[in-house]
C-alpha cells in the first residue's frame, strides 16, 4: 500500500499529491471493491477519495491522508495501463483490443448500442467494477474514436 500522510493537503483534497492532476470524486464502495486485501485493511472508510486519471502517475486514489497506487488494486486501471488486454468496459469485459477491433471493422456503433442496452436494463455496475467509479461509456467512445482515426486512410 502506498499510504502517506499529507499534512499540506486540505481536508478534501482535490489534486493528486503526486501529479497535481485534478481528481474526480469516487465513492468508498469503489475502493472497497477494488483494493487488494492488504490495502483495504488500511482504508479510512470515512475519507473523501478522488480518482487520479493521469496515465503517467502511479496514484489511483487519494484523500487528504492516504494514497493508493496501481499496485494496491486487484486489477489494471484503463487510464494507467496501455495494454490491449486491459478492460475499457469493466462490467461487460470489453478490452481495449476488442473495442479497437470493433472500430476497425465498423461495428463500433453496435458495441455502443449493446453496452447502452445493458446500462438501460440496469445491469451496469460501474461504481464497483470500474476503477474510476463511474460509467465507462465515455472511455469506450474515446477508444472507438481513436481507433477509427488511426484506421482512416490519409487524404
Amino acid at each position: 500500500m502506498t499510504s502517506q500522510s499529507t499534512g499540506s493537503l486540505s481536508v478534501e483534497a482535490t489534486q493528486c499529491p503526486v501529479s497535481g492532476t485534478r481528481g474526480r470524486a469516487v465513492k468508498t464502495v469503489t475502493l472497497k471493491a477494488l483494493l487488494t486485501p492488504g490495502a483495504l485493511a488500511h482504508l479510512d472508510a470515512g475519507a473523501a477519495f478522488q480518482f487520479c486519471a493521469d496515465p503517467a502517475c502511479e496514484v489511483v486514489y487519494f484523500s487528504a491522508q492516504q494514497t493508493y497506487a496501481t499496485t494496491d488494486l486487484k486489477g489494471p486501471v484503463f487510464q494507467k495501463a496501455p495494454e490491449s488486454v486491459v478492460p475499457v468496459c469493466y462490467c461487460f469485459g470489453h478490452t481495449r483490443a476488442e473495442v479497437r477491433h470493433a472500430a476497425e471493422t465498423g461495428s463500433g456503433e453496435t458495441l455502443l448500442e449493446t453496452i447502452t442496452g445493458h446500462i438501460q436494463a440496469g445491469r451496469c455496475g460501474c461504481e464497483v467494477n470500474n476503477p474510476q467509479g463511474s460509467c465507462c461509456l465515455g472511455n469506450v467512445r474515446a477508444v472507438l474514436r481513436s481507433a477509427s482515426h488511426l484506421a482512416s486512410p490519409a487524404p
